[in-house]
């Protein structure tokens, strides 16, 4: 048997024995190499940081100089059909980078270049690029997209002096004209639309065709018809005794009036209007399709 006094003893004894253990795996535990930490090195540290920044700006220099290739050597000689190429190919730069990195930089930079700097440095290409290509083929340093419909379209009747817009809406590209059985669109009709454009509207060419019937005629706008008849048409009226819309929202929208005849017959007339304008460093070209509807009333009668 076993006495008190050497059981206290030997639990005593067991546990420093585990208290000793449990200090020993604390300290293994802050240890920094077991846990993967490399000891800080200030000389190493700063190293790096430098070889990260110059690896930053080489990038930096390398998709500017990309951007610029592709707008003024590139653009220039490819279609807008082929436009595909034009970030396809600035993109797959990317692969170079490396290899730019090992041209350029100095062997006591290049021992910290790892996979993670050529992933940070393509994603920092990526946006760069984009970035330029933004500013570059928009004005002031480029301009490739045609002047766009500023608001609306409408067509407005100039009949015995009162000028009159058609209620319905052409925001779906169709207006729709009810007049009187066995009758005609009484008096000029006109098609008023205004353009915009991040530059200047007023140099584009705007060609109008209208085809009526399988019969198709050019149509010039008449330059002088706004000027003219501005407070006609700012105080003109809709079908529904509503105000006329308001088709030039800025003083810098160029307007167009484009008269489509006089007394149009019923059936469906289709407006095709086509934009161009000499942009940079292509020609940039737009086209709405419109439709005016002339339809009879139909009389609804007891039966």
């Amino acid at each position: 048997m076993v006495d008190l006094q050497t059981a206290m003893a030997a639990a005593a004894a067991e546990r420093k024995k585990r208290d000793g253990a449990a200090s020993e795996d604390r300290k293994v535990r802050r240890s920094g190499p077991s846990l993967g930490i490399e000891p800080f090195d200030p000389v190493k540290h700063v190293s790096k940081e430098k070889a990260d920044t110059a690896s930053m700006w080489l990038v930096i220099g390398f998709s500017v100089l990309v951007s610029v290739m592709m707008r003024y050597v590139l653009m220039p000689n490819t279609s807008p059909e082929k436009s595909d190429i034009l970030y396809l190919m600035p993109l797959s730069a990317i692969i170079l980078i490396p290899q730019i990195h090992r041209m350029v930089m100095p062997k006591s930079f290049q021992e910290y270049y790892t996979k993670g700097t050529w992933f940070k440095a393509g994603f920092l290409h990526t946006f760069t690029f984009l970035a330029m290509s933004f500013l570059l083929v928009n004005p002031p340093m480029g301009d490739i997209v045609a002047p766009k419909l500023a608001s609306h379209w409408a067509i407005a009747t100039d009949h015995d002096g009162t000028l009159l817009f058609n209620e319905d809406s052409s925001k779906d590209g169709v207006i729709e004209w009810v007049v009187d059985n066995d009758g005609r669109l009484e008096g000029e009709v006109w098609l008023l639309f205004a353009l915009a454009d991040n530059v200047n509207s007023d140099g584009a060419e705007v060609n109008v065709e209208l085809t009526h019937q399988s019969v198709s005629i050019d149509l010039a706008s008449d330059e002088f018809y706004w000027a003219n008849n501005s407070d006609r048409i700012a105080n003109a009226t809709k079908t529904d005794n509503s105000s006329a819309p308001n088709l030039v929202p800025h003083e810098k929208d160029q307007p167009f009036a484009i008269n489509l005849g006089s007394d149009l017959a019923v059936g469906s007339h289709d407006i095709l209007v086509t934009i161009k304008e000499d942009g940079d460093p292509w020609e940039n070209e737009r086209t709405y399709r419109w439709k005016l509807v002339v339809v009879e009333a139909v009389d609804v009668s007891d039966s």
